[in-house]
């Protein structure tokens, strides 16, 4: 399926372009073996991991000619957003490379850490810590005919921020993802200058997104002209809790953890006690939005909190997000005798009109389809509550992600290069309609790639303290 040049498509991590405020709320067997062999299992499961890594090595090489300061493309060429390399899906990129024992993926970590740190150095505009939602890290040709020729960093040595798509505001979100990843890899290296990165970040969201609006919290970012934006999503505060965790942890100031404790109280007045659920956020700072209902909101806020009291979140996402997309149904794209099983987006994604495309020139959404990404959330967050059945559930979850990766997204390309053979997740098995004014489509996608490699790893990126 491939993109229509008219409505190039956006990402999860909602468009703020300069001067609009074009944000929706995103959020939102016992025994031990002792055979000198693996068993078949663990070494399907180590090839699978391995083609992972390929395909995350693919999408930071696919530019070889704009230089050694790079960040990784996050969708393949046939999504229809060329080089583009959104934040956050750098972020889970370096995540899933720490996840990975060895010198060649902590090499490939930091050159990814030491990206973002220039963008933070060296952006057109602005020189407070903020980094973009994306950057464009290869030439194309845009729709219009116009020619964008630089790759992360231009002539000038600034870093060459995505316009052409208006990925030019800075969300909370993607901002904390980055902090995460930065102090991760301080933990891990040692290097105080991936340290000082997150510090920024850190506080930056303290001065640009902290409010007193009645719920409190941090409020989402702001747009690409700096304008600040008044929503705020549970999903961005979960982020920080994590964030300023680690933060705390690191730099031994306590100051970290009273803004955790800030973002922590958002997250619970969010609660839905009688439904086991947290809700997406709140567009003005007093209502609770209570529709529609996703999914990250639930497996994160365990993630990073591990509280029992609201470990039922789990159980709600994978009750009430589960899908199963087959060639039979309507709008399905999974090829004629394979099958997915997984959750979808949102509550309003199993509700989808699907006589209506997902957006003008889209085509018309699948409300069975699997979002891998969030199927790699929930069977992380299942392994880490780990209850009786839990295991079992987040295995057939991930088995099924490992199936997409061998079987969906065919003859896809990075820099117009032919990827490794079945490497890199999808991030849906079919369209998918969120029911926050975007879709998820069936191509390779960088983040969806290293959730499943957390999963797999058993590696939850959101501990913070």
């Amino acid at each position: 399926m491939s993109a229509d040049r008219r409505n190039p498509r956006i990402t999860r991590r909602t468009l703020i372009g300069t001067g609009t405020a074009v944000a929706a709320l995103s959020v939102l067997g016992a025994g031990v073996a002792r055979a000198t062999t693996a068993a078949p299992g663990v070494t399907a499961r180590a090839g699978a991991c391995a083609r992972g890594y390929a395909f995350l090595d693919a999408a930071m090489d696919g530019y070889p000619g704009q230089g050694t300061t790079r960040l990784a493309q996050s969708y393949t060429d046939q999504a229809g957003l060329f080089s583009t390399a959104f934040t956050y899906d750098n972020a889970l990129a370096i995540l899933g490379y720490l996840a990975h024992p060895g010198p060649a993926s902590r090499a490939r970590a930091m050159t990814l850490g030491d990206a973002l740190l220039y963008a933070q150095a060296h952006d057109p505009q602005f020189d407070d810590g903020r980094l973009r939602q994306a950057y464009n890290v290869g030439p194309y040709v845009f729709y219009d005919g116009s020619s964008q020729p630089d790759g992360f960093v231009h002539a000038d040595g600034t870093v060459n921020v995505g316009t052409q798509f208006g990925f030019t505001g800075t969300a909370v979100g993607d901002m904390a993802w980055a902090g995460i990843a930065l102090a991760a890899l301080a933990e891990r290296t040692g290097a105080r200058r991936f340290l000082a990165g997150a510090v920024r970040i850190g506080t930056w969201v303290e001065n640009n997104a902290r409010t007193d609006q009645p719920l409190g919290g941090y409020t989402f970012g702001v747009d690409g002209a700096g304008n600040k934006l008044p929503y705020s999503g549970t999903e961005h505060n979960i982020d920080l809790t994590c964030l300023f965790g680690r933060l705390a942890r690191l730099t031994g100031n306590g100051v970290w953890l009273s803004r955790r404790t800030r973002a922590a109280a958002f997250v619970g007045r969010m609660w839905e006690s009688s439904g086991g659920f947290f809700y997406t956020g709140t567009n003005d700072g007093v209502t609770i939005n209570t529709s529609p209902i996703p999914e990250d909101t639930q497996t994160w806020s365990y993630l990073a909190l591990r509280d029992r009291r609201h470990a039922r979140s789990l159980d709600w996402a994978a009750a009430n997000l589960k899908v199963l997309d087959e060639a039979s149904r309507p709008n399905s794209t999974v090829p004629s005798g394979q099958a997915y099983e997984g959750v979808t987006f949102s509550s309003a994604s199993l509700v989808a009109n699907e006589d209506v495309p997902i957006a003008q020139f889209q085509p018309k959404p699948d409300r069975n389809g699997v979002w891998f990404e969030g199927t790699a959330h929930l069977a992380l967050a299942l392994r880490e509550r780990h209850t009786p059945v839990d295991a079992q559930r987040a295995e057939r979850l991930i088995a099924s992600i490992e199936r997409a990766q061998d079987n969906l997204g065919q003859a896809q390309t990075i820099g117009g290069t032919a990827l490794p053979a079945r490497s890199g997740v999808v991030s849906a098995s079919s369209p998918l309609d969120t029911g926050f004014g975007f879709g998820y489509y069936p191509y390779r996608h960088l983040g969806a790639t290293a959730w499943y490699l957390l999963a797999a790893a058993r590696a939850n990126p959101l501990r913070g303290l």
